[in-house]
């Protein structure tokens, strides 16, 4: 079984920063991509940022130039950094993890919010 723990969620103030974390532990062998999504109420999930295991990153046009999606294969570990944050970046960010013959895994969310 394969579980992903996400962390440095909170409250931040427009034009601050925050860096999340994910950590997948369990029966993994081999990580191809690892990627943030994002769901702000009443919206829908989309893609925030994804980095393979060539560390080739796509990022969404919104986020392009303040956030930076980063991992840690030894530790299994995604990153998403995020500068420059504005009211709208508000939304659950959860983190997911693609491995080959095994399929999709989801973290179980962690809230941003920016606000003054």
């Amino acid at each position: 079984q394969v579980q992903l723990v996400e962390s440095g969620g909170g409250l931040v103030q427009p034009g601050g920063s925050l860096r999340l974390s994910c950590a997948a532990s369990g029966t993994i062998r081999s990580i191809y991509s690892m990627g943030w999504y994002r769901q702000a109420p009443g919206k829908q999930r989309e893609l925030v940022a994804v980095i393979t295991s060539g560390r080739s990153t796509n990022y969404a046009d919104s986020v392009k130039g303040r956030f930076t999606i980063s991992r840690d294969n030894a530790k299994n570990t995604v990153y998403l950094q995020m500068n420059s944050l504005k009211p709208e970046d508000t939304a659950v960010y959860f983190c997911t993890i693609y491995i080959a013959t095994l399929g999709d895994y989801w973290g179980q969310g962690t809230q941003v919010t920016v606000s003054s």
